[in-house]
């Protein structure tokens, strides 16, 4: 049976945070998002390019300024206002489900306690309604002003974990997060974050799903002798 998780990861990780880092100079600063709008933005941003869902998330909050405000909008309203993503219709129930449980709760929408909790039960409280899984959980612990130790996993990293042999053609990305973290040892939430952006950087410029762009990739020389 292959391993989910490559021996080698944990010195692996650092070298692929060493050579990314020169080679993605011009990342954007990603904007520091409270928990809820973390969440909210990485409801309605799956599968769909940063430069799209940000003013579609922009757009959103301009039409609903509060919470309870979006909670009660319609699915329908819901929709027409995320015109331009991926899956507008499913993402708008996602959210208006998501939203009206949030507003049931003791808490309600702020969700600053999750900082306090130890971070897999944190992301075991995101992950119980429906729609929210591994991604965005995550990215709403690491992404937001939260900073939690957790990685990020979306498509295009787990891609890159895959084809750089990290972790086995099977993984899932929870198995895939499970790997990194048993072997990210002290690194910190800035790190993890780090390393999350250059590596979904690689995944959008140069190594995509099927456009894949080999000559002058920083990994590429690793990578090659890990190809099965």
């Amino acid at each position: 049976m292959q391993m989910t998780l490559h021996i080698g990861m944990s010195g692996d990780l650092v070298d692929i945070l060493s050579r990314l880092r020169p080679a993605f100079p011009d990342l954007p600063p990603y904007p520091s998002l409270d928990p809820i709008s973390q969440l909210v933005k990485s409801l309605i941003s799956s599968r769909t390019r940063d430069e799209v869902s940000w003013p579609v998330f922009g757009g959103l909050i301009a039409l609903y300024p509060r919470w309870d405000l979006m909670a009660l909008a319609s699915i329908k309203a819901l929709e027409t206002a995320l015109a331009g993503v991926t899956f507008p219709e499913a993402k708008a129930a996602t959210l208006s489900r998501v939203l009206h449980e949030l507003a049931a709760g003791q808490s309600g929408f702020d969700l600053g306690f999750l900082g306090g909790m130890p971070v897999d039960q944190a992301l075991e409280w995101l992950r119980r309604f429906e729609g929210v899984g591994m991604e965005i959980g995550v990215a709403t612990l690491n992404l937001s002003t939260l900073r939690r130790p957790a990685f990020v996993i979306d498509t295009h990293v787990l891609r890159i974990l895959q084809r750089y042999g990290l972790v086995s053609q099977a993984a899932d990305s929870r198995k895939a997060y499970r790997a990194v973290m048993g072997c990210a040892g002290e690194w910190n939430a800035d790190e993890l974050f780090e390393l999350h952006r250059l590596m979904k950087a690689l995944g959008q410029r140069r190594c995509g799903k099927l456009d894949i762009v080999c000559a002058g990739c920083p990994l590429a020389g690793s990578c090659a002798k890990r190809i099965q």
